[in-house]
């Protein structure tokens, strides 16, 4: 990669991770559902206002549309919900360690998938490694009985799932315009999700600075600019560059979780990202592959 895409990717990763404290900081105020109601929509509006600002064609294709819509449902709206429903038990910084299992889990689902990518065995050992991991973040919580901790954790990784089943899905939209297929999916997220918070959670009152900035944190930067970036880069540079990304968000997260939020990660949990993390680079393969070429 060129020095302006290890910026980019560097700089999504930094603002990924912080999404996990403006999780915490909407979740004093409202509830889970509307933590992500309020991110998809203010993704939405912000998604639509550069589409149009780029001057592109709305597509016609009412089909398009519907499938982008269930897209962005089970891509954002959902994966959105359940993790702040998750961060209710858990750290901020132990979510985003476990949102790092999500290209662990793209390697399962897309092994299965139709057409997908088969395992090969370096990829086969770092999920291995990655549940490995995952089981460390949870030991803790099962010893000292903590259920709800236990629920906290299976949430988030209910959340990586639906990452790894909609990026397969995403293949098979290759050659629609990057621009709409965020605003689009967006959109569909929002027109689910608001009425499903105004259900369970009743009108939201936000009346702190401190829960709309987070709010707009979350839509504007971590969401709308961010999918922009993403899906940009992906044609040029390709996922498993793009996913170094998941190695700075749990970093950051973690920082910031015990500098404003005072939480506290135990040394096991910090031992079980470094488990996870070599997944990743046995699934990334490149420093195996220097391995195997040094003694020639």
């Amino acid at each position: 990669m060129q020095i302006r895409d290890w910026f980019w990717v560097l700089l999504v990763g930094s603002i990924w991770g912080c999404s996990f404290l403006f999780n915490a900081v909407l979740l004093r105020e409202v509830g889970p559902i509307w933590v992500s109601a309020g991110r998809v929509t203010i993704a939405a509006i912000g998604c639509w206002a550069f589409f149009f600002a780029l001057g592109k064609k709305v597509p016609r294709d009412f089909s398009l549309w519907i499938k982008l819509m269930i897209l962005g449902v089970f891509s954002y709206a959902l994966p959105f919900t359940l993790f702040p429903l998750g961060q209710t038990h858990i750290a901020s910084g132990l979510t985003a360690i476990i949102n790092a299992l999500t290209p662990i889990m793209t390697v399962v689902v897309s092994n299965f998938w139709p057409g997908g990518e088969r395992a090969t065995i370096n990829k086969t050992m770092g999920v291995v490694a990655g549940f490995a991991g995952a089981s460390l973040l949870a030991l803790p919580a099962v010893q000292a009985g903590g259920t709800t901790q236990v629920w906290g954790i299976a949430l988030c990784l209910m959340a990586t799932i639906c990452y790894a089943v909609t990026l397969n899905v995403a293949r098979s939209f290759a050659k629609v315009d990057p621009s709409a297929i965020a605003a689009i999916a967006m959109t569909g997220a929002a027109v689910v999700a608001v009425p499903v918070a105004l259900v369970f959670e009743g009108t939201p009152h936000a009346t702190r600075i401190e829960t709309w900035g987070a709010w707009l944190g979350l839509g504007l930067l971590a969401s709308a600019f961010t999918f922009q970036i993403m899906y940009r880069m992906l044609p040029r540079i390709g996922a498993t560059n793009f996913a170094v990304n998941t190695f700075i968000s749990p970093v950051f997260a973690i920082i910031l979780g015990v500098s404003f939020l005072g939480e506290t990660i135990l040394p096991i949990q910090l031992f079980g990202m470094l488990v996870i993390f070599s997944g990743l680079l046995l699934i990334d393969g490149r420093i195996v592959r220097r391995f195997r070429r040094a003694p020639a």
